[in-house]
């Protein structure tokens, strides 16, 4: 006999009766479908638990970052608050130096104070003669822009003036000069004159002493006696003091002459130039 009991192929028998191909392959379907769901169903939550995974793991990456951080702040943290230990510390030391210093220096800064008082005061009057310097030097600056301004005004008139003056000292040096060389030729000439002067007296003299000597000669040949030597030199004297003004028209007659010619000039020289 068939295994099957004498069923077809592809029919099996159950308790409930006998399965059909069809039946089976529907049951399938539905086992399939029901699987499928259930599987759409896990991988649905496989889903879900990875997303929840990495967002967990996302979450502990960001959680442990800001633990690392918190852990570099809090250590900042402490690092400031322990240099601002330090730096309170400094200070409150520093403080104190300060205070002792306060207490030492009390009397120089009374001393400075006082100092200053008097300071204050002379630069106050400083200022204040400061101030009429200013005033006083507005008031200069002002007079000194109105001079100007009257000397700019007034300047032709000046210039004419120092002209003027400037012809003045001119004329008056022209005047001295042609006095000077006036003089100079006015001494020339007295020198020139009295020069020629002497000369004509001296060769009057000669002229005289040959004179009296040659009466002299006449008279000793007649000696009588010395009474009557000295009789012809008493009378040759009178004769020599009448003849002498009578002769003096020619000496000033021939001292002009020797003046107004050139051949009286005994050192060549032009008694009229300088």
């Amino acid at each position: 006999m068939d295994s099957h009991g004498g069923l077809p192929p592809g029919e099996t028998m159950t308790e409930e009766g006998t399965v059909t191909p069809e039946i089976r392959i529907q049951q399938l379907e539905e086992q399939l479908s029901t699987e499928t769901d259930r599987l759409q169903k896990l991988f649905a939550a496989y889903e879900a638990v990875e997303k929840d995974l990495f967002d967990s793991r996302t979450e502990n990456e960001v959680l442990e970052k800001e633990i690392i951080e918190r852990e570099i702040e809090k250590e900042t943290q402490e690092a400031l608050l322990n240099e601002r230990e330090i730096r309170v510390r400094e200070l409150e030391l520093r403080a104190v130096k300060a205070g002792k210093q306060v207490e030492h220096l009390k009397p120089e800064l009374e001393k400075m104070e006082e100092k200053y008082s008097r300071e204050k005061d002379r630069l106050g009057k400083v200022f204040g003669i400061a101030e009429e310097l200013d005033n006083d030097l507005r008031l200069a600056v002002s007079e000194m822009k109105a001079r100007d301004d009257w000397y700019v005004g007034h300047m032709q008139i000046f210039e004419d003036l120092n002209k003027a003056i400037k012809e003045r000292y001119e004329m008056i040096e022209r005047a001295v000069e042609a006095e000077r060389k006036s003089q100079h030729m006015s001494r020339a000439f007295t020198e020139r004159m009295d020069d020629m002067v002497d000369a004509r007296a001296a060769d009057m003299t000669i002229e005289k002493a040959e004179q009296i000597s040659t009466e002299t000669d006449s008279a000793t040949v007649e000696v009588v006696g010395e009474e009557e030597v000295e009789e012809p030199l008493d009378e040759a004297t009178p004769d020599t003091s009448e003849e002498a003004p009578a002769e003096e028209p020619s000496k000033a007659t021939d001292v002009e002459a020797k003046a107004a010619s050139p051949e009286g000039w005994s050192d060549g020289d032009d008694p009229w130039a300088e």
